[in-house]
């Protein structure tokens, strides 16, 4: 490495590589140096390396405070027209999220209202969302579609997501989730709906690159599993990744569809089984965990987190931000839900926001990780120790971000 090459160096810096070459559950590297060139880590070496002699390039002298990687958000449903507060009281006061999707409202409520929205106005309402998890250390977040349902409107949501990503410092993956529900103009016509999502919806958007991924319910109030399988198939067919909502309020035993297609993640899974578990493994399959919304629906049944654990499937953590069961644009409180809720550690949850959900977007060969070639995007901390991150909430320690080797304060 020619140490004059190096744009900028962070010394002086205590690194949670999350690399997992390097031992301990973070991966951390005491008094090391960062070292940058262009938008990536070219480096990675201890203070008293010689490859610092002679270097004239730019310096942040970190002063012992710690370093991760950038967060991702890997599920999040961020972009919505309307409010659902009112049907927060209604589970207050007891009455089931099934029985309230089953009378018109849920995701059609938030259907109804995205659709009269503009652009603009998605945009506008999407912002203060998208801030929220920046001001946390999101340098990286999905954002599904799923609340149009027609051609127009799911291409509509899917724009307004590029869009974001264009005004904000943050990479977007964007996903198609139009069978997300029925829309009623195709009540009791479900294979019609999957029809026109394999035969109109899926094509437009892989010839307009405006989405990663296809993303699917696949439960009862929602899709079956040879609907799903015919949407995954066309997806596939598009050159689309695949991904899916899944055992969250039953064993439809969706994960294992996901994980024949070799599906990025397999999400919720509160009722995921044996067999789930084991394809997920066996494919390679990140589990992305959602206590937000098993909080916030007070569920009872937890995800499998020992058996995911003991079968080496990669568990990350995301807010699942969206109008009505997870409206929380907190990315650290995801965090800490897992490691109340769910019984993470503090460096599982952290490796949850950052490697594995590096991989639950297919990003684990360039975002994730702090070790060279990969992209930098990374945090700057004052914090003693990494818990610190998961445990307090309501300040946030965040000195600096830094965003495709650009810094800039929090």
């Amino acid at each position: 490495m020619e140490r004059n090459s190096f744009d900028h160096v962070w010394i002086n810096a205590r690194l949670a590589t999350f690399d997992p070459r390097v031992p301990g559950a973070c991966g951390l590297l005491e008094g090391h140096v960062l070292a940058v060139r262009g938008e990536t880590i070219a480096a990675v070496f201890p203070a008293d390396s010689a490859e610092m002699c002679g270097y004239r390039g730019g310096i942040t002298d970190c002063g012992g405070k710690l370093v991760t990687p950038g967060f991702i958000d890997c599920h999040t449903h961020l972009v919505w027209g309307g409010s659902r507060a009112a049907e927060w009281e209604m589970r207050l006061r007891g009455v089931p999220y099934t029985e309230i999707a089953k009378a018109g409202g849920g995701i059609l409520s938030t259907v109804r209202a995205t659709r009269t929205r503009s652009e603009d106005e998605l945009l506008h309402a999407a912002l203060p969302r998208l801030n929220a998890l920046v001001a946390e250390g999101v340098t990286c977040v999905e954002i599904k579609s799923g609340y149009g349902l027609t051609l127009a409107d799911e291409l509509k949501m899917l724009r307004v997501a590029k869009k974001l990503r264009d005004v904000a410092a943050v990479e977007v993956s964007a996903t198609l989730l139009a069978a997300h529900a029925v829309p009623p103009e195709f009540a009791g016509r479900a294979d019609d709906y999957v029809s026109l999502i394999v035969n109109e919806m899926i094509p437009a958007v892989a010839k307009e690159q405006l989405a990663d991924a296809v993303d699917v319910f696949c439960e009862s109030i929602a899709f079956t599993p040879a609907q799903c399988d015919r949407i995954f198939s066309a997806a596939k067919a598009h050159g689309l990744a695949v991904k899916g909502h899944v055992e969250q309020l039953t064993n439809s035993h969706g994960a294992e569809l996901v994980a024949r297609y070799g599906g990025w993640s397999a999400d919720h899974l509160e009722f995921l089984d044996d067999a789930g578990v084991a394809a997920m493994a066996k494919a390679g399959t990140v589990a992305v965990l959602l206590p937000g919304a098993f909080y916030f629906l007070r569920e009872k049944q937890k995800p499998p987190v020992e058996q995911l654990r003991a079968a080496g499937v990669a568990m990350a953590i995301a807010s699942d931000l969206n109008p009505g069961t997870s409206p929380f644009a907190s990315l650290r409180l995801a965090m800490n839900m897992a490691c109340v809720l769910y019984g993470f550690s503090p460096a599982e949850a952290l490796a949850g926001v950052t490697r594995e959900a590096a991989k639950a977007l297919g990003r684990g060969g360039h975002l994730g990780t702090l070790e060279a070639g990969k992209r930098a995007d990374f945090l700057v901390w004052d914090v003693q120790h990494p818990a610190e991150i998961v445990c307090q909430l309501g300040v946030t320690p965040l000195v600096s971000r830094v965003v495709r080797g650009k810094s800039s304060h929090a």
